[in-house]
């Protein structure tokens, strides 16, 4: 259920987009990304690192999408998340008792500190590779094609192309790790 709640903000993006236009669909995600930190928060839920990161790039970008009617800044909205939690993830790697990838998992499962930071460096570098994979399909792939074909091709690859390959790569580094991995219980659930 979380993860259907973690993509709520992204399935209505891409629906309003293929009933309207990107502009729309945009406001519509920065509507939907506001309405999903706030229920959050009101719920006393906790809001995650990544839920303030994606709201603070959707109303920057995505209000200057709309204010300018350019969807250039719609377009980078990806990358800067990417490179946002590329950063942290490496940052966590070299400054900190624990990694960005232990202190989200760790109280999940058991892995040797060495598999932590192996397991935190992959998470960097796929999300500085996803952020530059976003910037090629966003403004090179199809440069040739019209501008409504190209922004569709974008939108189908924003959607359903980086949820593929972030699955793939999730896949893969859990078939990595997963001779390393004790499970944790945690007390309480």
């Amino acid at each position: 259920m979380k993860l259907l709640f973690d993509f709520f903000p992204l399935v209505l993006f891409f629906v309003a987009f293929k009933i309207y236009d990107i502009y729309v669909a945009t406001g519509v995600a920065v509507v939907a990304s506001l309405v999903q930190v706030l229920w959050l928060y009101f719920s006393g839920r906790r809001v995650e690192a990544m839920h303030w990161i994606t709201l603070a790039a959707i109303v920057f970008l995505g209000g200057a999408t709309i204010i300018i009617h350019d969807d250039f800044f719609i377009r980078w909205k990806p990358t800067v998340v990417y490179w946002v939690f590329s950063l942290i993830l490496f940052g966590t790697h070299f400054i900190g008792e624990r990694t960005a990838a232990e202190r989200l998992m760790g109280s999940k499962m058991e892995l040797p500190e060495r598999i932590w930071k192996l397991m935190n460096l992959s998470f960097a570098a796929f999300t500085l590779f996803m952020g530059f994979l976003n910037l090629y399909v966003a403004f090179y792939y199809g440069a040739d094609l019209d501008p409504e074909v190209q922004r569709e091709h974008w939108v189908n690859f924003k959607v359903f192309g980086t949820l593929i390959i972030t699955f793939l790569f999730m896949f893969g580094v859990m078939l990595a790790v997963s001779k390393h991995v004790r499970i944790t219980e945690n007390e309480g659930n």
